[in-house]
């Protein structure tokens, strides 16, 4: 049997830390950001880690 592919959509949206860690953008950057106060908008930069309930799915399909 073939190989597995990861998941292309997947790949371009979540990245592994060294330490296993399943990392994400933060949502609500990219658009009506006139209203956004300059803290908030600095805060979306940063990322985050995914949710434990997300990992199992997201690991399966990097892999």
């Amino acid at each position: 049997m073939p190989k597995m592919k990861s998941h292309s959509g997947t790949k371009k949206r979540f990245r592994l830390t060294g330490t296993g860690k399943i990392m994400r953008a933060k949502a609500f950057k990219s658009h009506l950001t006139g209203k956004k106060s300059q803290n908030r908008k600095r805060g979306y930069r940063q990322e985050t880690e995914v949710s434990p309930a997300d990992r199992k799915v997201i690991k399966a399909r990097l892999a």
